[in-house]
């Protein structure tokens, strides 16, 4: 489901109003914040999808990574996990959901959290993913609405996991490229996001299903900015060009596309750009925004972590390609 979908459904609904939630659906923000006390509140969130690897054992450290990644969005610790599972009974053996579940174990036990549980349906097709709770101190959120004119946006993993998951489906990815793929995708945002918090940091996101462009529309409307995004410095996975300018695309990217078709002044993009700027991302890195006097000690502290654009005050377009 693209960005406008999304917002269509949510309009109708009437806003909950109720003053212990803190961050709800209102800012597409990537958790829920629900505040306890003045110095805590728990964060909630949950995400699940189908294969994007073929290893199930690897399938399950990134679904887990993926839904832990909301918690660190915010800013929060994960505390408990629980597992969701739709699995084809009878056509997969059912150690493959095994190994799924393993992974995931694996992927929370290193996030310092515990799977509590979880519920399986019957289905056509795997499905996996995490229920997480986390906490987090309700004076210290990282969230769409905190960026700020003067910020400097920073990336912390390169992009192109769904160019190059579609074309490793389709077996032209090599196998280094896709471990490279896998291991980043795999990877934990926790060290990101406990050093946006040290930094003072109050905005961040991580990039996943609306692809870079689409989650930073979500901060530009949701902090009433807009960002200037420095196409030359924004970095890629080996090879996701290459597929990029092959046509290699996916459905969901069309749809991103078309929702930041007007949102977007597109400057010196190609169309290959545009495919590269809008590409689904699975268990993608942060985004942060940050003080200018904080970005030398945060790139210093996370490894990978690149600048790629700057917030500047609200103009006609969410979002500037220069």
């Amino acid at each position: 489901m693209g960005p406008g979908d999304l917002s269509r459904v949510l309009a109708p609904l009437p806003r909950q109003m109720d003053a212990r939630l803190l961050v709800g659906s209102e800012t597409f923000d990537d958790a829920g914040v629900f505040r306890l006390s003045d110095d805590l509140a728990l964060v909630q969130t949950v995400d699940f999808f189908a294969p994007i690897v073929d290893d199930p054992y690897a399938f399950g450290q990134i679904a887990a990574a993926n839904a832990l990644s909301d918690v660190y969005a915010m800013g929060g610790e994960p505390l408990t996990a629980l597992c969701i599972a739709g699995f084809p009974t009878g056509r997969l053996p059912l150690d493959v959901l095994t190994e799924i579940l393993r992974g995931a174990q694996d992927k929370v036990r290193e996030a310092g959290a515990v799977v509590a549980g979880g519920h399986t349906v019957v289905d056509d097709e795997p499905k996996f993913g995490l229920a997480v709770t986390g906490r987090v101190d309700p004076r210290h959120i990282l969230t769409n609405a905190g960026a700020v004119p003067g910020d400097v946006l920073v990336l912390t993993k390169p992009l192109g996991t769904g160019i190059l998951s579609t074309a490793a489906k389709r077996e032209l990815l090599d196998a280094e490229s896709q471990r490279t793929m896998i291991a980043g995708m795999a990877q934990l945002n926790a060290g990101a996001s406990r050093a946006a918090l040290a930094l003072g940091a109050r905005c961040a996101t991580d990039i996943t299903g609306f692809g870079l462009l689409g989650h930073i529309s979500h901060v530009t409307r949701a902090s009433n900015v807009t960002v200037r995004v420095a196409l030359a410095r924004i970095p890629f996975l080996p090879r996701t060009r290459e597929f990029a300018e092959q046509g290699v695309s996916t459905g969901g990217a069309d749809r991103n596309e078309e929702f930041l078709e007007q949102r977007v002044d597109w400057g010196v993009c190609t169309n290959v750009d545009r495919a590269l700027l809008v590409d689904p991302q699975t268990s993608g890195g942060l985004l942060v925004a940050l003080p200018r006097a904080a970005v030398a000690d945060y790139l210093s502290r996370v490894e990978g972590a690149v600048e790629i654009g700057v917030v500047e005050q609200r103009s006609s377009f969410d979002i500037i390609v220069s």
